[in-house]
């Protein structure tokens, strides 16, 4: 089975993915985000095709406590966020909850 890459967000935001080639992606609008945004992430955790999650990291604070839970902990599909204000800590959080090892050490 192959895993292929998924992108959940804004339009705007899952525009340069499909450009890139990203065939699985979920538009949640801006205006749409708290009622669509869970419901997205967990259909496309739970698909298993999908081993990346793309998101932005300013969406997790759309997300409910359980799902916002889920996605900080989900192993099988790795979950990547990025842009916001998260700094390199938190890249170095994911790469380490990835591949199970810290490299920076």
């Amino acid at each position: 089975m192959s895993q292929e890459i998924a992108v959940i967000g804004s339009p705007e935001f899952t525009t340069g993915f499909r450009l890139a080639g990203v065939r699985r992606f979920a538009n949640v609008p801006d205006d749409d985000k708290e009622a669509e945004l869970d419901d997205a992430v967990e259909d496309t955790l739970a698909d298993d095709g999908v081993g990346i999650v793309v998101m932005h990291q300013d969406d997790l604070e759309y997300l409910s406590r359980g799902v916002r839970e889920a996605v900080e902990t989900s192993v099988e599909p790795v979950v990547v966020t990025i842009g916001g204000d998260a700094g390199g800590g938190a890249l170095r959080d994911q790469i380490k909850r990835a591949i199970g090892i810290d490299l920076m050490d």
